[in-house]
């Protein structure tokens, strides 16, 4: 059986339009090759239950989003989400298809299906993140029975993952480097950065628990003179907590589209983030995406930034705010050198989504066809196509 012949049911609890990050990366690439349904979380109004369907144009994947009844219990929002992965199969005669899971939570609706094969990519360790449902845990262990193949997003997570399921396998971050690469050209400013003076550091992703309020506050005290830049959404946090100071600019999402003309005004990437247990197994996209867009990068020692990107000398590590103040001087005065920017582009070659995805793809191939010559093998299977083939 061809695995371009097979659909892929993507279940998320990010959404498509969300920060453009690894799903939208993987999913966009499986696209080219074979349908892509991409299932949303929920959402809830009061009305039937019924399914919001887009196509994106860009990438050709068909992002599904429930809308249920509101005020339902969690049992029953799980059986109309039952009800909608059914009506969604048979809307678009779905028959062979793999499953790939973002969120053990899908599950509880989700357990009854018959995928040709079952895919983890756990990019974060969801249940250390703020709100995460108490279940989630008895879910993963449960997936991790179910699934044939997890992925994780980084090496931290992969050292906790790997001895959980046989058949785990580590996907750091990647990066498009063409599309940050840009960046290393001045870019005309976007209007809501040009009024903001240098030298400018820069985040770009989301703004939730993981970040260093109290570092930010604190950087912004010590260098008036700098001016901080934060692209991204707010989430899981109350907005007032965030220091407000005239040098500290919150900018809000921006395209994926746009992201190399904001950071090509920078001279610094920031990683600030605290050191928690929601940032124990983080693996930031943005560090290559940084790199790629020939910035100096920052970051506080995050396990999976320290290791390699510290060691090998591509990202500064800062453990407070007066080492990070020393570094940004020195950096805001040096720009990447020829040879940084040529060792930066060694490490990176071996680090595109391009690659990801085929590796990806070639692991589920592997499982499909042997999951397919088991059940041709047997009894039943061979005597059926046996009986086939003496009619034809």
């Amino acid at each position: 059986m061809s695995l371009n012949s097979i659909d892929l049911i993507c279940l998320s609890h990010l959404r498509w339009g969300f920060v453009f990050q690894r799903p939208q990366h993987l999913m966009g690439r499986f696209a080219k090759t074979q349908r892509v349904f991409f299932l949303e979380e929920p959402l809830f109004e009061p009305t039937e239950p019924y399914l919001k369907a887009v196509r994106c144009p860009d990438t050709g994947v068909h992002v599904i989003t429930p809308v249920l009844r509101s005020l339902e219990s969690p049992k029953e929002n799980a059986a109309q989400m039952r009800r909608s992965v059914s009506t969604l199969i048979q809307m678009h005669g779905i028959e062979n298809f793999v499953l790939w899971y973002y969120t053990p939570m899908a599950r509880q609706f989700s357990s009854g299906l018959k995928p040709a094969a079952i895919v983890y990519d756990c990019m974060d360790e969801l249940s250390a993140f703020a709100g995460a449902p108490p279940e989630l845990r008895n879910h993963e262990l449960a997936l991790f029975q179910e699934a044939d193949l997890v992925f994780t997003g980084g090496a931290s997570l992969y050292r906790s993952k790997r001895t959980q399921h046989p058949s785990v396998h580590l996907f750091p971050s990647s990066v498009d480097v063409p599309h940050f690469s840009r960046a290393r050209t001045r870019q005309q400013d976007p209007e809501d950065q040009a009024h903001i003076p240098f030298p400018r550091l820069g985040y770009a992703g989301v703004i939730d628990e993981r970040m260093d309020i109290d570092l930010l506050r604190n950087l912004a005290a010590a260098r008036p003179d700098w001016h901080f830049v934060l692209l991204g959404p707010v989430v899981k946090i109350d907005p007032r907590s965030l220091p407000k100071s005239e040098n500290i600019h919150y900018l809000g999402l921006k395209s994926y589209s746009d992201l190399p003309a904001y950071l090509s005004g920078w001279q610094i990437g920031m990683l600030p983030f605290a050191l928690n247990e929601s940032t124990r197994f983080i693996s930031p996209t943005k560090t290559p995406e940084y790199l790629a867009a020939g910035l100096r990068v920052i970051s506080t020692p995050i396990q999976d930034v320290v290791s390699p990107y510290g060691e090998f000398g591509l990202v500064d590590i800062a453990r407070n705010a007066s080492e990070f103040i020393r570094v940004a001087e020195r950096s805001i005065k040096s720009p990447p050198t020829r040879d940084l920017l040529h060792r930066i582009d060694n490490f990176l070659s071996h680090s595109s989504w391009d690659k990801t995805w085929s590796a990806m793809n070639q692991l589920i191939r592997e499982v499909v066809d042997t999951k397919c010559a088991t059940r041709i093998g047997t009894p039943d299977v061979a005597q059926a196509t046996a009986e086939g083939m003496a009619h034809v």
